[in-house]
């Protein structure tokens, strides 16, 4: 259910809707004897080699392979455009708890794969797994990789599917050598729920990779950076659910955006400290999940526009710093600051309780701040600010266009919250409230509306939206290649 309130101005959209009369009168079909001659003929055949590759290049695999039953040109078509091989499509949906059946579907993955690497004479373009295959099919997985089909590979994901979801479970394998055959022409590289020792990264040099991933990876912290430095051109970083390192370090020219996610494994060394000394490219920092505790510094970093998602440290959420220069922000609270981040368009905080105060020290650190997402908030302070914040509002301007806050209920506390932006941010566009399936009414909406003062906001243009899909997500990055969405906290669901 949603509902948006615009206030006075929405009787004038229906004059946008187009009148019947103003329909374009559609021409008649042509008599039969006055077209193409020509029609049925398979004109798509006729095309050149080059471009029936590139056709099915863009298409599925499954698609890809279907097209050698169109005509008797196409099998030839097919194995001449470079090879797509996907597991996540040869995979069945849905959760298995069988054992047995998921034996049946790995075999039948297998075979599959091998069965296409006999039939394609390669290039190949993109090689997709499951990452535990990397263990259990080691010898198999080593062959695959070897196949004359996969030279010139652009893309290989050893991708995790769910199963052996933790590493507590099974004693990662590093993958086999023949993995690294490819580091001259790879651009993007998943490396997933493996070992990567320093001897099997040593002289490794990726010159063409703009795209690595490490996900439930043990890996030290030498051999960390030294992938990373190994990767001249590389564009967008991840690292989620991996260990054997305590500190990143980041110095790239090409970065663009990174992403890291922590977990607790055992005595494992984890992260607890990320410095960025140089990214003069950087747009993107993204802290995926909120049970990490970790120090961030950023050095320079002077294209930095998205930042997401520090915590508070309440609720079970770890405590988070994060220092730009000499200005300090400790569990979202402002320690010191003596410069401002103008850089900063979007942030998404993990905050447990609202706290107007906390979100507008944090508009004073960072004053182009133009969308705001506030994660898992509950009521907490009354949040008034009419007389507290007067200097404020009158001094400050204001640059939020976007608001999201989740969990809203129409508490006090929220409603004070959400006033405060709707009567003084004039240059909001849409402040966006997710509210629960429970609650969520015509009448909710009507006493909501009328409540938050929307005939008085400071925005004539500002839109009221509330919504009953609640986004649990931090961030929208399921893969390596979602680091590069402008907006990774936009709703995708």
């Amino acid at each position: 259910m949603e509902m948006e309130t615009s206030g006075p101005n929405a009787k004038r959209r229906k004059s946008e809707v187009t009148h019947p009369r103003s329909i374009t009168h559609r021409q008649e079909a042509p008599p039969p004897d006055a077209r193409d001659e020509g029609e049925g003929v398979d004109r798509i055949s006729s095309l050149p080699d080059a471009i029936l590759g590139d056709i099915i290049s863009l298409l599925s695999m499954k698609e890809g392979a279907r097209t050698q039953i169109l005509a008797s040109r196409w099998p030839h078509t097919w194995r001449a455009a470079p090879l797509i091989l996907d597991g996540t499509e040869l995979t069945p949906k849905g959760l298995r708890t069988d054992e047995n059946v998921l034996t049946a579907d790995d075999k039948a993955l297998a075979s599959t794969v091998s069965l296409i690497l006999s039939t394609h004479p390669g290039p190949g373009r993109r090689f997709c797994i499951p990452a535990h295959h990397l263990f259990e099919r080691a010898t198999i997985v080593d062959t695959w990789l070897r196949s004359p089909a996969l030279d010139n590979l652009q893309e290989l994901d050893f991708w995790d599917d769910g199963i052996y979801g933790y590493l507590r479970q099974f004693a990662p394998a590093p993958p086999p050598a023949s993995a690294f055959r490819f580091s001259g022409t790879l651009r993007v590289a998943t490396f997933g729920k493996c070992q990567l020792p320093d001897s099997l990264l040593k002289g490794i040099h990726f010159s063409h990779l703009k795209q690595l991933a490490l996900e439930y990876v043990s890996i030290s912290e030498e051999s960390l950076h030294t992938m990373i430095s190994s990767c001249p051109i590389l564009e967008c970083l991840l690292v989620n659910h991996s260990f054997g390192f305590s500190c990143i370090r980041i110095s790239s020219s090409s970065l663009r955006s990174i992403g890291v996610g922590n977990n607790r494994y055992g005595n494992q060394p984890q992260l607890r400290e990320f410095i960025i000394v140089d990214a003069p490219c950087l747009e993107r920092l993204l802290f995926l999940r909120p049970y990490m505790s970790i120090n961030v510094s950023v050095i320079a970093a002077p294209k930095l526009e998205t930042l997401g998602c520090p915590t508070d440290g309440i609720g079970g959420f770890d405590p988070f710093r994060i220092v730009f220069g000499t200005t300090t922000i400790q569990e979202l609270q402002v320690i010191n600051m003596t410069t401002v981040v103008r850089s900063v368009k979007i942030i998404a905080v993990k905050s447990w309780h609202i706290n107007l105060d906390m979100v507008i020290d944090l508009m004073k650190c960072f004053p182009c701040l133009e969308k705001l997402y506030i994660k898992c908030c509950i009521s907490g302070d009354m949040n008034r600010w009419r007389r507290k914040q007067r200097q404020f509002i009158k001094c400050f301007d204001i640059h939020l266009k976007t608001i999201v806050l989740q969990q809203y209920r129409g508490t006090r506390s929220q409603v004070n919250f959400a006033s405060f932006f709707l009567l003084n941010a004039r240059k909001l566009d849409l402040m966006k409230l997710e509210v629960d399936n429970r609650i969520a009414n015509e009448a909710f909406f009507a006493e909501q509306s009328r409540m938050l003062q929307m005939e008085k906001r400071a925005s004539r243009t500002a839109q009221l939206h509330f919504t009953t899909v609640r986004c649990l997500r931090d961030a929208h990055v399921n893969h390596v290649r979602d680091l590069a969405i402008e907006d990774p906290f936009e709703c995708r669901c």
